[in-house]
């Protein structure tokens, strides 16, 4: 059985009413509209989203890779989410030849990553060299207090503020073509925020240049 550090979600763990599961659980769902072709999980975990994307999108997606750094968590995955079509792989966002290991996508999912990082532009460009032209990439991070401020969560580099979220996806060096926000509170997605409801997840929507 894999250890539980509270860093991953495993299903088999939780309850199915655990707030925590129910909300990584939602941005799988909200990423399956835009899954199609070759699907990249970064950051997979215990697995189970990589296997339900493929599951719920079985026409649309030809094969998904789910990539984890932990090969334990990469074990686990193989055996209690298993799915023929899935491969899962031990790999580090930080490799610069992990492109070259793992080829291009055209769906790219990237939930609470970066913060995992310490810098988090290098992984973005990373994530996007992942994903093809005209591709898909669909990232997620807590909110916080900011990249230069100390973080409370001992698996975190930082948390990036809302504004800091955005304007990284609007730097030019990214160049993509057009990039979508949105903000999760629990199970809920909402494009604009309502007024007096705090949304600790952001999530943005990117299509690659052709």
């Amino acid at each position: 059985m894999l250890e539980d550090t509270g860093e991953r979600v495993i299903p088999e763990y939780m309850t199915e009413d655990n707030a925590l599961w129910l909300e990584h659980l939602a941005r799988y769902h909200f990423a399956l509209p835009y899954a199609h072709g070759r699907v990249l999980d970064i950051a997979c975990g215990s697995g189970y989203g990589t296997k339900l994307t493929i599951k719920r999108r079985k026409k649309e997606v030809t094969e998904a890779v789910g990539i984890d750094l932990n090969q334990e968590t990469v074990e686990y995955a193989r055996g209690s989410h298993y799915h023929p079509n899935v491969a899962y792989r031990t790999g580090d966002l930080r490799d610069a030849s992990l492109p070259e290991k793992l080829g291009t996508f055209d769906t790219v999912l990237s939930f609470e990553t970066i913060e995992h990082l310490p810098d988090d532009r290098e992984g973005l460009a990373r994530l996007s060299d992942l994903t093809k032209p005209g591709g898909t990439l669909i990232v997620s991070t807590p909110f916080g207090a900011g990249r230069e401020e100390p973080c409370g969560s001992p698996f975190h580099y930082f948390q990036l503020t809302e504004s800091e979220f955005i304007s990284l996806f609007q730097e030019e060096q990214f160049a993509f073509s057009d990039v979508r926000f949105y903000y999760q509170n629990g199970v809920s997605f909402e494009a604009e925020k309502r007024e007096g409801w705090k949304y600790p997840i952001g999530i943005a929507v990117c299509q690659k240049q052709e």
